[in-house]
């Protein structure tokens, strides 16, 4: 079982690893921390909540090219998210599955 802590390390150690694998645990994890230290810090300041979000940019599409990864899709399919709220509902629905066996990946 992947804990708070180790999601975080992880993501950051492959912090431009766009290839692998990332199970949902990490993923959710990870997002977690990203949407708690966005809130705390736009509570302290608005732009710092905004440096932060573009600061995690990179490690944040990483670990979700890699869950895609891991549901046996390719990373690319991330930005069906462009798409107003049913963009976004299909990727949640897409990071939300479980993990798919390794010959089941797609470039």
């Amino acid at each position: 079982m992947m804990t708070f802590q180790d999601a975080i390390r992880i993501c950051f150690q492959k912090y431009a690893d766009f290839s692998g694998r990332a199970k949902r645990a990490e993923f959710w994890w990870f997002y977690l921390f990203v949407f708690l230290v966005s809130i705390a810090l736009s509570i302290v300041h608005q732009y710092l909540g905004a440096l932060f979000q573009l600061g995690i940019l990179v490690p944040l599409l990483a670990v979700g090219a890699r869950r895609m990864h891991d549901t046996g899709r390719s990373g690319w399919w991330q930005l069906i998210g462009l798409i107003p709220i049913i963009g976004w509902i299909v990727v949640i629905v897409f990071l939300a599955q479980e993990g798919k066996p390794d010959d089941a990946i797609t470039p």
